[in-house]
């Protein structure tokens, strides 16, 4: 499931493809407009900033602003920012992780064909696909 965090930050960065291309966004006017709490999209950006998704500015003039075009973000990359792996079990999201049964295991096809299915879809769809 795919939380609020990964579909706010979704959210913000749509808001900020629309409406600031050219100019920094007060997060204020974000949260306005997506009827978000501004304190929790300040903890959402963050994160968007420290992932290099988008640019912050302070004082007058200041806000949010995308780093880089809207075709240049796939919704896959944002979620998994967010979120972390797409992959639906402990052993595909770590290949550190040690398992037993990897060789044996008879339900792993189900759980990669189930991911590259995720996969495709949210890294198929960039950012601009949802303007």
């Amino acid at each position: 499931m795919i939380s609020t965090r990964g579909r706010y930050a979704l959210r913000v960065m749509l808001d900020l493809a629309e409406n600031g291309q050219d100019r920094y966004v007060p997060l204020k006017e974000i949260a306005a407009r997506q009827e978000i709490s501004k304190k929790y999209l300040e903890i959402i950006v963050k994160d968007l900033v420290a992932g290099k998704f988008l640019q912050g500015a302070s004082g007058k003039g200041g806000g949010y602003k995308l780093c880089r075009q809207p075709e240049e973000y796939t919704v896959g990359e944002i979620i998994e920012l967010m979120e972390g792996s797409l992959s639906p079990v402990a052993c595909m999201a770590d290949e550190n992780y040690e398992c037993s049964r990897r060789t044996c295991c008879k339900t792993l096809p189900l759980w990669k064909e189930y991911y590259q299915l995720a996969h495709d879809f949210f890294y198929g769809r960039k950012l601009c696909d949802l303007l």
